[in-house]
């Protein structure tokens, strides 16, 4: 891994990178007042018992650091609740991400791939994040909940504000600095809020064949969904819906080039790409940490969570764990099993891990098509996410 981590100048934040782990698989930090949990069976535990861990992590985040609650409301924010009434809310997409409706879009998502190459080549460079790797998804998940794609720059402002930013969780900054932090992140969330409230509303007058309509016109126990958690569902799905794929095709590249040997084996057999796809995903998760809040006092790796606690879960340090992976810092595709962590587990599995797989499958079918070999370009670097809490490259500059 040292040679990956010079060659790209990984960020130090990214510290599962940076070789192996020496502490134990759950640790409370007090310079942050957060318990922070590494280790793979750990986090299956965690992620395996929502009643204990809850996903609503607002509820101890003190109330001087909260949002107005008029304008920021958490409703319909499928990420952050829990059971009863995540189930529900779950229903009401899980026809969106059906295999058969996943499948259908195959067609599409070449056209498009293509279609965004050809517009590269044109240009004489390829610059895989911005060509592809960002309008690929965008275009796929915009069509499908139905806002326009072209607007695709604006929703690149809203989640580079979102989720590029290094400011790192803490419960003990001071307050001042964290008031800041939060007003950083409302300022997008508040321009994002507006723009699909506009959509939604123009749905309620207008209803149309799109995923959107289908959030208007839900019900959940006989009632339709208030505005609010119409615009908060859309955002979920806006905003997840594109940036684990865009993650994901960066990383793959990234791993391809990283290791030419993987990548000839790859292009000689293309039936084993879906296996590359799974390594790149455990080797650089996407989403690399979430949160959770304890609901009572439990016990974790050897040591005891009192209640009401912030609980960070590494998914990319769990899926560095050699007590499940036999040399974790390998890249290799053959691995079987492969379980990894990336896309969660339980009751919170990621809705949209099929889609995911087959843009990535697709589009990585197609680079490899045209070009031979995938290569970074050293004179051009790559560049890394700086956020501690996602794995990817914002910049990956190809030959």
């Amino acid at each position: 891994m040292s040679d990956i981590v010079e060659r790209y100048n990984i960020p130090e934040q990214h510290f599962w990178l940076h070789g192996p782990r020496s502490g134990r698989p759950v640790e409370y930090d007090a310079g942050t007042g957060l318990w922070n949990v590494y280790g793979y069976p750990e986090l299956q535990e965690v992620l395996g018992d929502p009643a204990t861990f809850s996903s609503d992590t607002m509820r101890v985040v003190p109330k001087d650091l909260m949002p107005d609650s008029e304008e920021f409301s958490l409703a319909g924010f499928i990420t952050q609740i829990d059971p009863p009434e995540h189930g529900k809310l779950r229903k009401l997409v899980s026809s969106a991400f059906t295999r058969k409706v996943v499948a259908d879009l195959e067609p599409r998502i070449a056209v498009v791939t293509h279609e965004l190459l050809d517009a590269a080549q044109d240009r004489g460079r390829l610059e895989l994040v911005t060509d592809l790797a960002y309008p690929l998804p965008v275009i796929v998940i915009a069509e499908l909940l139905g806002v326009p794609s072209s607007d695709r720059a604006l929703f690149k402002q809203w989640a580079d504000a979102l989720f590029q930013r290094d400011t790192k969780v803490s419960l003990t900054e001071p307050a001042e600095q964290q008031k800041l932090d939060v007003e950083a992140t409302m300022r997008p969330w508040r321009e994002m809020s507006a723009y699909l409230a506009g959509h939604a509303a123009e749905r309620r007058r207008q209803p149309r064949a799109d995923l959107l309509t289908k959030l208007v016109e839900a019900e959940v126990d006989g009632e339709r969904l208030p505005d609010d958690q119409v615009v908060n569902f859309a955002i979920v799905l806006l905003l997840a819906g594109h940036v684990t794929t865009t993650m994901l095709l960066g990383s793959t590249v990234l791993c391809l080039d990283a290791f030419p040997e993987q990548q000839d084996k790859v292009r000689a057999d293309r039936a084993s790409l879906p296996a590359v796809i799974e390594e790149s995903l455990r080797f650089l998760t996407p989403f690399a940490m979430l949160g959770r809040s304890t609901t009572r006092e439990v016990e974790l790796g050897g040591v005891t969570i009192p209640a009401d606690q912030l609980v960070m879960i590494w998914l990319g340090a769990a899926n560095r764990d050699p007590r499940q992976f036999p040399d974790p810092d390998v890249f290799d595709p053959a691995r079987d099993p492969n379980p990894h962590l990336s896309f969660g587990r339980g009751i919170h599995f990621c809705l949209g891990a099929p889609l995911a797989r087959l843009e990535g499958r697709v589009a990585l079918n197609i680079l490899l098509d045209r070009f031979n070999p995938l290569r970074t370009d050293p004179d051009d670097p790559v560049d890394f996410m700086p956020t501690p809490a996602m794995t990817g490259v914002r910049r990956l500059p190809l030959i």
